[in-house]
């Protein structure tokens, strides 16, 4: 390949990635761009966290045996280039001897490998960032020559960079997220929160001010409903500006659940600290399950139980209240419980509820960090 071949592979690489602003599917469209241009015709992506776990962001013409059930050999176990870079050894274009995940399959007698049997492996950095590993090959294809390595090993900083460039936008814009919402909670505070409290003194006063009965019990009405948009308009605030979540999950549940009125019981196994996108959806989940506690359970006793190991969190939220029939081959049946459901599975989280009439309801939910 010439040097003006490989500088015109470069340039339309960057330009894929540089329109791209959702990291799977930048990875998915630059991978089956660079086997196209490069003539290779196997490869996969794999995106891993610091804790050393892999997630399987692009694969592209994967052998059947690879594929077969939704990609399970490339999404569990371990593998000689995943090894390499969570050991730190991993730190430019190398050929593989030999792929353990295809061997595996060759010694299983598990499918066929369609005369794959090598790939190259690159890490994916910017600067002393890590993100994860392109691999690449073709069948019968054993080993790669140093001007390939290079090229791969260019093409996969340029990925490194992308994804830096994607995290940094993904973090400003939740950046101003949260400022938006505090901008929110603070005008709400300010204005709609305190002309419903002025409304409920004037109510109140009216009702002081009046011997005639009717009068009476239409402000005492008045306060009510005050009183109760009131108190939806505090949940609302906190629910945009969580008090306490600074000091821990535990203790912004604790003094949610505290504002509703309830009595909550809260047991902590495992590590206390939570990542922070695992820390903020516990949180919404946590809110909509105690809101619906106190909306629906007929009750004001609340049990919360979370467990941290090193491989995932395990929230559980139940009470005693009157419960409700529910089938779990059915669809959810309000919005809070999908939205709950939905914010779990983002995070590639189970979603489990257990209700019956008059047993109550237990919602457990697990998320993977």
């Amino acid at each position: 390949m010439s040097r003006n071949e490989e500088i015109a592979i470069l340039k339309e690489i960057a330009e894929l990635l540089n329109e791209g602003t959702d990291s799977k599917t930048v990875l998915a469209g630059v991978l089956k761009k660079l086997l196209g241009i490069t003539g290779l015709q196997t490869g996969w992506i794999f995106l891993l966290d610091e804790n050393g776990g892999h997630q399987l962001a692009a694969n592209e013409a994967l052998p059947e045996a690879l594929a077969r059930n939704h990609n399970q050999r490339m999404c569990n176990g371990d593998c000689w280039c995943v090894s390499r870079y969570n050991s730190g050894k991993l730190n430019k274009a190398v050929n593989i001897i030999e792929c353990q995940r295809i061997e595996n399959v060759i010694l299983e007698k598990a499918g066929d490998t369609a005369g794959l049997t090598h790939h190259a492996t690159v890490p994916l950095r910017a600067g002393n960032e890590k993100f994860g590993i392109l691999n690449v090959g073709s069948p019968f294809k054993t080993h790669f020559q140093k001007d390939e390595l290079a090229l791969l090993e260019a093409v996969a900083f340029q990925i490194g960079t992308a994804l830096k460039r994607i995290n940094l936008t993904q973090r400003e814009q939740e950046t101003a997220l949260i400022s938006e919402r505090n901008r929110l909670a603070r005008d709400l505070h300010d204005s709609v929160n305190q002309l419903l409290f002025s409304l409920s003194l004037t109510a109140r006063a009216g009702r002081e001010m009046t011997d005639e009965e009717e009068v009476k019990q239409t402000f005492s009405y008045i306060q009510d409903l005050a009183q109760d948009a009131l108190g939806e308009m505090r949940a609302l605030i906190w629910q945009l500006k969580p008090q306490g979540l600074e000091n821990g999950i535990i203790s912004a549940l604790t003094g949610y659940a505290e504002m509703l009125g309830l009595t909550i019981e809260v047991k902590l196994t495992g590590i206390s600290s939570f990542p922070e996108k695992v820390e903020e959806a516990l949180w919404r989940i946590g809110q909509e399950a105690l809101g619906n506690c106190k909306k629906h359970s007929q009750t004001t006793h609340v049990r919360l139980f979370l467990n941290r190991s090193s491989e995932s969190v395990i929230m559980e939220v139940q009470d005693q209240g009157c419960g409700f029939y529910y089938d779990e081959k059915l669809e959810l049946p309000s919005f809070g419980l999908k939205n709950m459901k939905a914010r779990t599975q983002s995070l590639n989280g189970t979603f489990l509820i257990k209700s019956e009439p008059g047993m109550g309801t237990e919602i457990r939910i697990k998320i993977p960090v």
